[in-house]
């Protein structure tokens, strides 16, 4: 499993890239799970991490506005990020979710098609009235995103394994890599679920809180990612 770290500035992100995380993934948690940081603040990331690492970003927790979204990934996309992450918060249909997604894509990919789009459902969709994840590995695919994520809607100490279970969030993943497609699980993981993950089966792992200490709002602590990459290498 490759490791995703969410560092929101330049410091935390420097944090994560000595750790060894695989994935330096550049948020505002200010702005709901997946906030969108500002484009400075991207490219101070991409500065610092100085090739070591590629980066992600995130561009928010999106409603049913495809125009909006698809300047905000190419806003990233031109700030440096490798991987462009968007949420589908307030998408109510397969149809809202494929058009979001397609011309997000487009608009990434026209500008560099070696860049990654990150489509990520929440696992806690019932309680934020959003689409099941589960619909959405087809969706991406279709629409040609290259990872499909999970991750939690309402960053309330709750645990994506909270509202699905290890049968359901392997068959996510089944379900992605049958599409071709990677698949990142994220949403207050802790140290204890490493174990599960592992029989999951995910390409990707993200977190903030569990390098935190267990509180997101806190800083990301350098032993605590070595801690991290050194168990998910076991």
């Amino acid at each position: 499993m490759k490791l995703l770290v969410s560092p929101i500035n330049r410091e935390e992100a420097i944090i994560a890239s000595s750790g060894g995380a695989d994935i330096v993934d550049v948020k505002n948690p200010k702005e709901g799970s997946l906030g969108a940081n500002f484009p400075w603040i991207i490219r101070d990331v991409k500065e610092a991490v100085n090739g070591r690492q590629p980066i992600s970003a995130t561009i928010g927790d999106f409603n049913y506005k495809p125009g909006t979204a698809s300047l905000a990934a190419l806003g990233a996309a031109v700030a440096g990020a490798d991987y462009i992450k968007v949420g589908l918060y307030d998408i109510q249909t397969e149809e809202q979710a494929l058009e979001l997604l397609t011309k997000i894509v487009q608009a990434v990919k026209d500008y560099d098609p070696t860049k990654k789009v990150v489509a990520s459902g929440y696992s806690d969709y019932a309680r934020i009235n959003s689409i099941s994840p589960m619909l959405l590995p087809a969706v991406a695919a279709e629409a040609g995103a290259d990872v499909v994520m999970v991750d939690t809607g309402l960053k309330d100490g709750k645990s994506t394994f909270e509202f699905m279970d290890e049968a359901e969030l392997t068959r996510f993943a089944d379900l992605a890599h049958e599409q071709g497609i990677e698949v990142a699980i994220a949403g207050s993981l802790k140290f204890d679920d490493l174990s599960v993950l592992e029989r999951i089966g995910p390409d990707i792992i993200g977190v903030r809180g569990m390098v935190c200490g267990g509180d997101r709002s806190t800083a990301i602590r350098q032993e605590l990612v070595e801690k991290l990459v050194s168990e998910c290498q076991v």
